[in-house]
């Protein structure tokens, strides 16, 4: 007969509930009636002779995760802990207590993760937000906050959520992207960064737009790599994202208001302020209220150069929400007033996009190129035309350029930039010298 040891049998979900609960109620009591606060190694001691004690057999692997899972609940986030550890994964999405969603390279799927019940997820939320001075309750049932790693938090709970409380995180990604990566991931040509890289050098005055998810954020950072390491730079955002890699750069975030609803300092206020802070260039992080008039103005005296994101799904409709947010600043102004005032700070539009395969895409570079009567004039100088979908599900397309050279090449040339025709669609006639060497292309 043979004398190896059996491995015990998997154990049901309820069971393993039961005693993730028990062990959370050891060690609870333990850190109590602890004189010195406890460090990891020793609370994973007393969860191993708590374990013993408790006498079930569970498998290597279950007992394993089960210690892991509690030692999470105690120092980090609990049952989304290993999520938030996961670099693959970008989004997690509680959605009440029975379903938790990931997003995982660019697609949505439903992960494994149960709560037992909604207070689980309101003692989560709690334990986010707390530490931050904040707080959610039936009279302030909506809160955004953010992780010590910086990754965004939105939390809701009822009477506005129906299906109990939510919490969604955004992932901070710990690595900055390149313009290199980008075009390695199929989201952009060499020809569309060097032209990008030329409109930065230049001090154009650039708009990313784009839908929630799109990769704004990203291919704002990737465009702020192209400034030049002796201008100064002052960034404003809602919760800091930007990675900046300059050495004179200034950082400023709003601030939402406390337990008490004081306190708030906005995003507008801070653009006003940072024009008395003799910026070279000015970059918000996301225009959303009245301050884009602040942000138009100051791009159109003196602050050439600047930087920002808009949530819009085509350059058309981010020229109209522009339109809709400027009206937000309090000022009675004229539309064809609005207008002039847009096409005068904005010069380029960079339009971004989720597509249904889940990558994201530069899928239209705009000249905002004046006024015709009333209208805004937008010429599209590069263009993403999809053309079908592979074998996977993935989308199959084609970058275009349109033939269109833009109005303000006599500022590129005046920085000393040339670029030939060919990166415009029109042949290889002209000097050009490549912003990025070649053998940078993936």
């Amino acid at each position: 007969m043979s004398n190896e040891k059996r491995e015990p049998s998997l154990v049901p979900a309820e069971t393993l509930a039961r005693l993730r609960q028990w062990l959370m109620e050891q060690v609870t009591r333990f850190l109590e009636s602890s004189p010195q606060p406890a460090d990891e190694r020793a609370l994973r001691c007393f969860l191993e002779e708590a374990y013993l004690r408790s006498q079930a057999l569970l498998p290597a692997v279950q007992r394993d995760a089960l210690l892991r899972q509690v030692l999470d609940g105690v120092l980090g986030y609990g049952l989304i802990q290993p999520l938030l550890d996961d670099p693959t994964v970008t989004e997690i999405m509680v959605n009440g207590a029975k379903a938790v969603y990931i997003e995982r390279e660019g697609r949505i799927a439903r992960s494994e993760i149960v709560y037992p019940n909604e207070e689980s997820v309101m003692r989560l939320i709690d334990r986010i937000i707390l530490p931050l001075g904040l707080r959610v309750d039936a009279d302030r049932p909506t809160v955004d906050a953010r992780l010590p790693d910086g990754s965004r938090v939105n939390a809701v709970i009822p009477p506005v959520a129906i299906d109990g409380p939510g919490l969604t995180i955004r992932k901070f990604s710990q690595k900055r992207l390149t313009v290199e990566d980008l075009m390695h991931f199929g989201s952009l040509t060499l020809n569309m960064a060097d032209f990008l890289k030329a409109c930065v050098v230049a001090r154009l005055n650039i708009l990313v737009s784009g839908g929630a998810g799109s990769g704004k954020t990203t291919l704002l950072n990737v465009l702020s790599e192209f400034v030049p390491e002796s201008e100064r730079i002052i960034t404003i955002e809602d919760a800091a994202e930007l990675q900046l890699h300059q050495q004179h750069v200034f950082r400023l975030e709003a601030r939402p208001p406390d337990a008490d609803g004081k306190g708030e300092i906005t995003i507008r206020h801070l653009v006003r302020n940072s024009l008395r802070m003799r910026p070279d260039r000015i970059v918000v992080g996301e225009v959303r209220g009245g301050e884009a008039l602040d942000m138009l103005q100051a791009m159109n005296t003196g602050h050439d150069g600047s930087l920002t994101t808009l949530h819009a799904n085509r350059p058309r409709d981010a020229i109209s929400r522009l339109e809709t947010l400027v009206m937000l600043s309090g000022l009675d102004l004229p539309v064809r007033t609005v207008r002039e005032q847009i096409t005068s700070s904005i010069d380029l539009i960079v339009q971004t996009a989720r597509l249904h395969d889940g990558c994201r895409k530069v899928t239209s570079i705009t000249e905002v190129a004046g006024m015709e009567g009333d209208t805004v004039v937008l010429t599209e100088l590069f263009k993403f035309v999809e053309t079908g979908v592979g074998p996977n599900g993935e989308v199959v397309g084609d970058f275009q350029p349109t033939g269109m050279r833009p109005l303000f090449e006599p500022r590129l040339i005046s920085a000393g930039i040339r670029l030939s025709s060919e990166i415009f669609g029109g042949g290889a006639a002209g000097a050009y010298a490549p912003l990025y060497a070649r053998s940078k292309s993936p």
